[in-house]
């Protein structure tokens, strides 16, 4: 069982551990679902506690799962829910606040407030973002701003900033390393990914000490060692990315053109464009897609802030479902000619609307509307979002064919969604064997910097495919159906007439 990792998937709603053999294949799993915490509409936040307690737990279960109880672990690799924001003390690890979680929108007024001071062409010109309550750099201004003490304890250098994959190196080293890489740092609203440093200008305007901020490191870099006695002896973390960068990596989207989608929690599609930083003209994020050996690869994003949250919102607020896997066979029984347009926009609507202030709407109902017809609306809302970020996608890079899209994430496992995906695209869509790729490309990372993994190229020849979706549907009967997404989303904008 030698050559090992030991991926950290700490996510917005679980914490996951998984052991990859040497030859990319998962041999343990542990995973563990923690609270969400909603204080007010629109807020929505975590105990950093139970980030850090659910994610030890999981690795150590994983371990103990693996066939060799952990021995053939080499090197750990970080993948992680981006944008979440924690402050803490430098000395004592004590946070000052619950971590503030991406989806929160607390600070939708202060990004109109930079907007309208004409701010938002700096902030984008350098980091590639856009002015909304998604990204950290806001949140970390609410902390320092309405948090008791917290901006003077800052300015006199006892705190700490970190997104998801810091807290967790920062405990994982004892408190040792404040670090964190590329891709995370570039999801803050005051990285330059231009010249891949903190901009002081950017931190200036949002008003944070720039002491508060971690090292930025490559994807693949030393982040330090595990105290031994977490897991008996200690263990080097080696790679680390945001989420949806891990999983660009581990669907082996090396080539500039490759396109991955990723349906978790949220869905958010990668278009790697290479050592260039394409400049959106459609309100698709630049990003930093990886760096490598001091090389950064960029990357177009389109980010949806609901996919797999809509099932749970028919789960856990309406009750028409008691699991997830339900809403296909509703969706196959729903009826044909029944068109139901739900735009899930619970949290504002990301990509390319961005529009922190849209609430979620459904259209289309009429006395025969049930569960069946909308569940089948939650699961075409994501093709359709989808289908959104690729057409911004190509507009902004045209030279660019029209991909085939690798997707993972769980709302994959539904053959009826990715059925749909791939007709509302008109697009091939290819799932791979291996579905936990975000996991599998943090562990890529850590394994090829350990020297016990290969390079990309060879990593890339073991992608492996197991199944492809041809679109079937009539292309009158896609542009019909379309038309009536768009006509939704239109109602639901809040900047609509």
């Amino acid at each position: 069982m030698a050559g090992c990792v030991l991926a950290i998937d700490q996510g917005t709603t679980s914490s996951r551990a998984i052991v990859f053999d040497g030859g990319f294949s998962p041999t343990s799993v542990g995973q563990q679902e923690f609270p969400q915490h909603f204080p007010k509409s629109g807020w929505v936040e975590h105990s950093p506690s139970d980030i850090w307690t659910s994610t030890l737990r999981v690795c150590r279960e994983a371990m103990e799962k693996a066939p060799d109880k952990g021995a053939g672990v080499e090197a750990i690799g970080i993948t992680n829910q981006r944008e979440t924001t924690l402050i803490w003390d430098r000395t004592t690890g004590e946070p000052v606040y619950n971590a503030i979680v991406w989806q929160d929108r607390r600070t939708a007024e202060f990004c109109a407030g930079l907007r309208e001071r004409g701010l938002e062409d700096t902030f984008t010109s350098k980091t590639g973002l856009l002015l909304d309550p998604y990204f950290s750099g806001t949140k970390i201004a609410w902390i320092l701003d309405n948090v008791d003490g917290v901006r003077a304890r800052a300015e006199r250098g006892e705190l700490v900033f970190g997104t998801v994959d810091t807290w967790l190196i920062w405990h994982l080293t004892g408190g040792k390393v404040h670090v964190t890489d590329a891709t995370n740092a570039s999801r803050t609203l005051i990285y330059n990914i231009h010249e891949n440093c903190w901009d002081e200008e950017l931190c200036r305007l949002l008003g944070i000490p720039m002491n508060l901020l971690p090292e930025v490191k490559d994807c693949a870099d030393d982040f330090g060692t595990t105290e031994a006695e977490l897991f008996g002896r200690p263990l080097p973390i080696l790679g680390v990315a945001g989420d949806q960068q891990a999983a660009t990596v581990g669907q082996a989207c090396f080539r500039p053109g490759m396109v991955k989608s990723t349906y978790g929690t949220g869905c958010f599609a990668l278009m790697n464009t290479g050592e260039t930083a394409v400049r959106s003209k459609n309100r698709m994020l630049t990003t930093i897609a990886y760096r490598l050996n001091g090389e950064t690869t960029y990357a177009l994003e389109g980010s949806i802030f609901v996919a797999g949250a809509a099932v749970q919102w028919l789960r856990d607020a309406l009750g028409l479902i008691e699991s997830a896997g339900e809403t296909q066979t509703l969706a196959e029984q729903a009826d044909p000619n029944h068109d139901v347009f739900l735009v899930p926009a619970f949290v504002g609507l990301g990509a390319p609307h961005w529009d922190a202030e849209a609430r979620g709407a459904m259209f289309g109902l009429t006395r025969n509307t049930g569960p069946r017809e909308i569940a089948r609306a939650v699961l075409q809302s994501v093709g359709y979002q989808t289908s959104d970020l690729v057409e911004a996608m190509q507009a902004d890079w045209p030279d660019a064919e029209k991909p085939v899209l690798r997707v993972d994430g769980g709302m994959t496992a539904s053959d009826w969604t990715m059925q749909f995906l791939a007709d509302i695209l008109g697009a091939p869509v290819d799932r791979p064997t291996v579905p936990e790729t975000t996991a599998l490309g943090a562990a890529w990372l850590a394994g090829s910097k350990a020297g016990i993994w290969p390079g990309e190229d060879a990593f890339s020849a073991e992608w492996k495919l197991e199944k492809r979706f041809e679109p079937q549907l009539d292309e009158e009967r896609r542009q019909q159906l379309l038309a009536g997404w768009q006509d939704a989303v239109n109602r639901t904008r809040t900047d609509q007439d």
